[in-house]
C-alpha cells in the first residue's frame, strides 16, 4: 500500500518504487540506483530517490504508529468496523491523532470528574432533548457526596462532558482546521517597551497577512521576533469580522458537523445552555489548541522551504566551476595582521607559505609587490585567490599592480568568498591534513583550494559556516543537517573522486563509504603508496564488497592499470566493454575518447538480461567522455576599478558580480564593496518568476545596475534589469529564463511586501549575520 501510494506521488509505476525500496533497503544509496540501476528503477532520477526515500520513512512511520493506535484502542475494547476503518484510511499523521483523541490515555479532567459524579446521563438528556428546563432537570442531579452543591454545579458537569466530547470529535476538529486554514490571518503586534530592542522587525510591528500566502521567510521573521520578545502573534480566524461575528462562524460549524438540535425557544434554559457548550468548546478548548495547531504547520513549511533554500544555494556552489589543476596563490586578506600567502602546487600540495604587511600600520606596500613577484616566479603561480574579507579590495590592488609590473608572468586573480575558511583552519580536519601550518595560514590554504576545486575544499567546512542559508538557525537542525548531508553527496558523486588524491572528507561523502572507511583508504595510500587499480580497494581494512559495489563507480584512478578505472563506468559493467572490444576489433585505448568510432556503435546490439538499453547507452557516453566532469565552464568577474567601498557607488552604475546568496525575496550580489547588494525578485528580469533561482543561481558572475545607496546605512539596491534584459553572465541561466513565458501578474509586488522580503535578510545565517542585520535595517525603504 505504501509503494502504491508513494507511485501516485511521483508519478511511477508500482513496480519501479518497489525495486527502488527493496534496493534501499538493502543499504543501496540514492546516487548508485539513480546512476547504476536505471532498469530496475525505469529511470528514476536522484531527485524522484531523495523524495521517494523521504516519503517512505514517512509512511513507515504513520504505519507504525496506525499500528499502536489500533492496538491501543482494541484494548480498551471500544475498535468498532467504522472507526477501524477511518484509522486505516487516514492519509497523514494529524488526521490519525485526531482520531485517536478520545481514545488516546490522559490526566483526569473536569469532564470525566463529572462522569464520575453520575452527570453523564444530564448531559446526554440536555444534548437530545431541546426546550427543557435545564435547571429543573439538574436540580434531581445535586449530590453532596459526589460534590454536586447545587444545580449550577451539576449543569456545569454536564458542560464539561460534552466540551470535551465535542472537542475531540475528528469531524469537528477537521471541519474548523480546514476553515482556519482558508480564512485565517496571521497577525503580530509590537509589544509594548520593545520598539527600540526590536527596529529589525519594524514591518511586523503591526502586521496581518493571509495565512496560506505567507512567505516562508516572513514567517520565520515573524516566529524569531516573539522568540526575542519583541512581537505577540496570532492568529485572527476572521479578520473581515467584529465583535461576535468572528467567533459564530465557528460555533456554527461545530454545530452542523454534530447536528445539533439547538431548539427554536430562545429563552428556554437547555437551549441558552447548549448554546454556552458550543461557545466553551470553541473559545476554551479549540481555538487555542487549533491557533498552536496553525503555528505549528505554519513553522513546519516555512523551515521546509528554509531548508530547501538553503539546500539549492550549497548546491550551486559546491558545483561551481573549478579553475582546475593549476598552481595556484591563496592571499588571506588582513591589515594590522597582513595578508597570509599560501601556494600550493596543481594537486593542491602546499608548496610555500609567509606573511605580508602592505598595508598600515606597516606599510609595506613595494616590498610586499616584490615578495610577491619573486613567489609566482619562483613557483610557476598560474591564478592568485583572493579572499573577500576586510581588506580585500586593498590587496586586490596589491596584486593587481603587481601584474602590471610583471605582465611575462601570465597571472590571472580571482576574488573568491572565504567564508568558512577560518572554521576550516581550527578545525581538526585541518590539524591533521596541515599540521605543521600556522592556523593563520591554513585559511590562505583553503583559499587556494577552493579555487582549484571548490566541492573539494567546501566538504571539509560544515555547511552552515559557509553562509548560503536563509535563518538557519530558526529551522529544525536534524532535518537541516540531513538535507545538506544529501545535497554534499549528491554532488560528490555526480562529479567523481580521484581515489589518490581525495580527503578523507571529500572520500567520506562517496556511495558506500563513510568517515572510518575514508579514513581507512587514506591509511592504505600512505601506507602501500598509490592505488592502482578500483579492485585495490577490496584490500582497504573493514571495506567490503556491498561497499565496494556502491563506491567503486565514483572513484576514479587516473593512469592506473585499467583506463576504464578513470571512468564512470563501474566495475561490474566492464564485460560489457569487452564485448564492445571484440565486436568492433579496436582496443580500450584507442576507443576511449574516439567519438566518431563510438557514434557509429548500435547500444541495443550489447544489450543483455544483465544489462539493458540505458546502462549500455551511459557506457558509451562515458567512453566518448571519460571521467566528464558535469560543473559549468570556469568564469570570474571583474570589479570595476576605483569602485572598492560602498562610498564609491553612484545610482546608475553598470557593474559586474557574483551571485552570493539566493533568498525567496531576491539575489544578494558581491559587487566587491565590502557589503553585498540586493537585487530584489521583481528586478532580476523582465519577466515573472516566483523563485529567483529559476534565473539565476549562487555563485553566477552577473551584470548589475546600482539603484539606491545609503552608504551611511549600508544599503546597495540593484537590479539585473537592464534595458529589459536579462543581464546573467551564464549562458545556461540565461537558456532557462528567455524559454520562460511571462505570466499575468504577480503575487506580491506590493511596498509592503517588498520591504518585507528586503528585511528578512537580518536573519540569513549565521557566517552572514552581521552583514544581515545591516541588511535588515539597510533596505527597510529600498525601492523597486
Amino acid at each position: 500500500m505504501i509503494n502504491q501510494l508513494i507511485a501516485k506521488e511521483i508519478g511511477a509505476n508500482v513496480s519501479q518504487i518497489d525495486a527502488a525500496v527493496s534496493m534501499l533497503d538493502e543499504g543501496a544509496t540514492v546516487p548508485f540506483i539513480a546512476r547504476y540501476r536505471k532498469e530496475a528503477t525505469g529511470g528514476l532520477d536522484d531527485a524522484q530517490l531523495r523524495n521517494l526515500e523521504q516519503r517512505l520513512g514517512y509512511l513507515r512511520e504513520l504505519e507504525e504508529r496506525r499500528n499502536v493506535i489500533l492496538k491501543s484502542i482494541s484494548e480498551q475494547g471500544k475498535l468498532d468496523a467504522a472507526l477501524r476503518t477511518k484509522i486505516e484510511q487516514a492519509s497523514s499523521k494529524t488526521i490519525l491523532e485526531d482520531l485517536y483523541l478520545p481514545y488516546k490515555p490522559k490526566r483526569r479532567t473536569k469532564g470525566q470528574i463529572a462522569i464520575e459524579a453520575g452527570l453523564e446521563a444530564l448531559a446526554e438528556h440536555l444534548l437530545e432533548t431541546p426546550n427543557t428546563d435545564a435547571e429543573s432537570l439538574a436540580e434531581t442531579y445535586i449530590n453532596q457526596e459526589a460534590g454536586i452543591e447545587d444545580s449550577k454545579a451539576a449543569l456545569d458537569g454536564a458542560k464539561f462532558i460534552l466540551m470535551e466530547r465535542f472537542a475531540e470529535n475528528a469531524d469537528v476538529l477537521g471541519a474548523l482546521r480546514n476553515r482556519l486554514t482558508k480564512h485565517a490571518h496571521l497577525t503580530s503586534a509590537l509589544i509594548d517597551g520593545m520598539k527600540e530592542k526590536g527596529e529589525k522587525f519594524s514591518d511586523y510591528f503591526s502586521y496581518s497577512e493571509k495565512y496560506l500566502s505567507i512567505p516562508s521567510h516572513r514567517a520565520l521573521a515573524v516566529f524569531r521576533g516573539r522568540n526575542e520578545g519583541v512581537l505577540s502573534v496570532n492568529i485572527d480566524g476572521e479578520p473581515e469580522k467584529e465583535g461576535l461575528q468572528k467567533t459564530q462562524a465557528y460555533e456554527d460549524i461545530i454545530i452542523k458537523t454534530l447536528s445539533l438540535d439547538m431548539g427554536h425557544d430562545s429563552t428556554s434554559t437547555r437551549n441558552k445552555w447548549l448554546s454556552t457548550v458550543v461557545q466553551w468548546t470553541w473559545k476554551i478548548k479549540l481555538s487555542l489548541h487549533l491557533e498552536t495547531e496553525l503555528f505549528s504547520a505554519l513553522r513546519e513549511k516555512a523551515e521546509k522551504e528554509a531548508i530547501h533554500v538553503f539546500a539549492n544555494n550549497l548546491k550551486d556552489l559546491l558545483m561551481a566551476a573549478p579553475a582546475g589543476p593549476k598552481v595556484t596563490m591563496g592571499l588571506d586578506p588582513g591589515i594590522r595582521t597582513g595578508v597570509k600567502v599560501a601556494i600550493v602546487d596543481a594537486t593542491g600540495k602546499v608548496i610555500a607559505t609567509t606573511t605580508i604587511f602592505p598595508h598600515a600600520p606597516q606599510n609595506q606596500w613595494d616590498k610586499s609587490q616584490r615578495t610577491l613577484a619573486m613567489l609566482c616566479k619562483q613557483h610557476k603561480v598560474d591564478l592568485i585567490s583572493i579572499g573577500n574579507g576586510t581588506g580585500s579590495r586593498e590587496t586586490d590592488k596589491l596584486v593587481a599592480q603587481m601584474m602590471k609590473a610583471e605582465p611575462d608572468l601570465g597571472l590571472q586573480k580571482i576574488m573568491i568568498s572565504e567564508a568558512g575558511a577560518s572554521v576550516y583552519s581550527a578545525s581538526e580536519l585541518a590539524s591533521s591534513e596541515l599540521p605543521d601550518l600556522d592556523v593563520s595560514l591554513r585559511g590562505a590554504v583553503s583559499i587556494a583550494r577552493r579555487l582549484q576545486d571548490p566541492l573539494a575544499e567546501l566538504v571539509k567546512i560544515e555547511p552552515k559556516a559557509i553562509g548560503v542559508g536563509q535563518y538557519q538557525h530558526d529551522v529544525n537542525q536534524s532535518h537541516l543537517a540531513q538535507s545538506l548531508d544529501n545535497v554534499i553527496k549528491d554532488c560528490v558523486n555526480a562529479v567523481g573522486v580521484d581515489l589518490n588524491t581525495a580527503s578523507p572528507a571529500l572520500l567520506a561523502n562517496v556511495s558506500g563509504l563513510n568517515k572510518t572507511l575514508a579514513s581507512n583508504i587514506v591509511l592504505f595510500r600512505d601506507k602501500h603508496g598509490r592505488f592502482n587499480s578500483r579492485k585495490n580497494l577490496l584490500d582497504v581494512e573493514r571495506l567490503g564488497p556491498k561497499a565496494y559495489e556502491q563506491a567503486a563507480g565514483f572513484l576514479r584512478v587516473m593512469n592506473g592499470d585499467n583506463p576504464l578505472d578513470a571512468s564512470a563506468v563501474h566495475p561490474e559493467a566492464y564485460k560489457v566493454v569487452e564485448t564492445i572490444v571484440q565486436k568492433s576489433g579496436i582496443a580500450v585505448n584507442d576507443m576511449i575518447g574516439k567519438q566518431d568510432v563510438l557514434r557509429t556503435l548500435k547500444p541495443q546490439e550489447f544489450v543483455t538480461p544483465e544489462f539493458g538499453l540505458p546502462t549500455i547507452s551511459d557506457i558509451v557516453r562515458e567512453l566518448e567522455k571519460p571521467g566528464r566532469d558535469p560543473r559549468p565552464e570556469f568564469k570570474t568577474a571583474s570589479f570595476k576599478e576605483g569602485v572598492s567601498e560602498i562610498t564609491d557607488l553612484e545610482p546608475g552604475m553598470i557593474l559586474e558580480g557574483v551571485v552570493s546568496n539566493v533568498a525567496n525575496f531576491g539575489a544578494f550580489v558581491d559587487i566587491g564593496v565590502h557589503q553585498d547588494g540586493l537585487v530584489h525578485i521583481s528586478a532580476i528580469t523582465n519577466k515573472f518568476i516566483k523563485d529567483p533561482r529559476d534565473a539565476v543561481k549562487t555563485g553566477e558572475v552577473v551584470k548589475v545596475k546600482v539603484m539606491e545607496v545609503d552608504a551611511k546605512r549600508k544599503r546597495i539596491s540593484l537590479s539585473m534589469r537592464l534595458d529589459d534584459e536579462i543581464a546573467i553572465q551564464s549562458s545556461g541561466a540565461n537558456k532557462g529564463s528567455e524559454n520562460r513565458k511571462p505570466h499575468s501578474k504577480r503575487s506580491d509586488k506590493s511596498p509592503q511586501g517588498h520591504k518585507r522580503d528586503l528585511r528578512s535578510k537580518a536573519n540569513a545565517g549565521s557566517a552572514n549575520a552581521a552583514m544581515g542585520n545591516a541588511f535588515a535595517e539597510a533596505f527597510a525603504k529600498a525601492k523597486k
